[in-house]
């Protein structure tokens, strides 16, 4: 066989693997928006009623860090403390600006929120889900349109409307992932904030209203990622002849 003829057998069967790939991206479409989308909708639903407002008050941790018994100092009534050792005493309210020096903690490390890496852990992989199918369903649409002809557009003005709102899930299913990286490096920093300065109540008040905001902040996703499963299938499946047959047979008749 030539080399032309190589390469025609070759571009043959690429065009004939790609339009394999495309026939089963459309049936896999159909199967995301008439049985995946109803299951991960009734599994966000089933988490978002597990996390109820009431689990606040038991969503908080022990920090290990103690607080440690206050330095007492005396005055040298004998009058043989050194001039030097005086004056430090003396500028101890200035130093102790600084805080204190951490080399390391008494108890051990300092503990994450366990209660809140589980139901993370839980969620991170809904968001992950979410971000996977709203981009097959606006591949999926997209093998749908038809070629660009006058007239008749209605249906593909429908296929991408919802295309675009696909694409903007998409966008705020990202933006949830990094909303839970940003607590964990808000927390580290307050936590390092507890171990410099112990004898201070309010950092470690702190810690434990921003753990109460997370827990707030995560039952609000876990309830929005529900809410785009359930507004992108209600979306598909009020418009789904339009999205699967954009122009009608009747209207293509009329144009000829």
């Amino acid at each position: 066989m030539s080399k032309k003829g190589n390469k025609d057998s070759q571009r043959s069967d690429t065009l004939q693997k790609v339009k394999e790939f495309k026939d089963n991206f459309k049936k896999e479409g159909d199967h995301l928006v008439q049985d995946v989308f109803p299951a991960k909708i009734l599994e966000l639903e089933e988490l978002y009623q597990s996390m109820t407002k009431s689990r606040l008050a038991d969503i908080h941790v022990d920090l290990n860090i103690p607080c440690p018994d206050p330095i007492l100092y005396t005055n040298n009534v004998s009058g043989d403390e050194p001039a030097g050792k005086k004056r430090k005493f003396e500028n101890d309210d200035h130093n102790d600006v600084s805080g204190t020096k951490v080399m390391v903690l008494p108890n051990g490390p300092a503990p994450c929120n366990k209660k809140l890496v589980v139901i993370a852990e839980k969620l991170k992989p809904l968001i992950r889900d979410l971000m996977d199918h709203t981009n097959m369903l606006k591949m999926w649409i997209a093998f749908l349109i038809p070629k660009i002809e006058d007239g008749n557009n209605f249906g593909v003005s429908v296929q991408e409307e919802t295309m675009g709102e696909a694409r903007q899930v998409e966008t705020e299913a990202a933006s949830y992932l990094d909303q839970v990286s940003r607590y964990f490096i808000s927390r580290a920093k307050l936590i390092s904030k507890v171990a410099k300065y112990p004898h201070i109540d309010d950092y470690r008040q702190a810690v434990r209203e921003l753990d109460e905001k997370e827990y707030v902040s995560l039952r609000l996703i876990c309830c929005e990622v529900r809410n785009h499963y359930a507004s992108l299938h209600d979306l598909v499946l009020k418009n789904i002849d339009k999205i699967k047959k954009p122009r009608s047979a009747n209207a293509d008749s009329l144009i000829y």
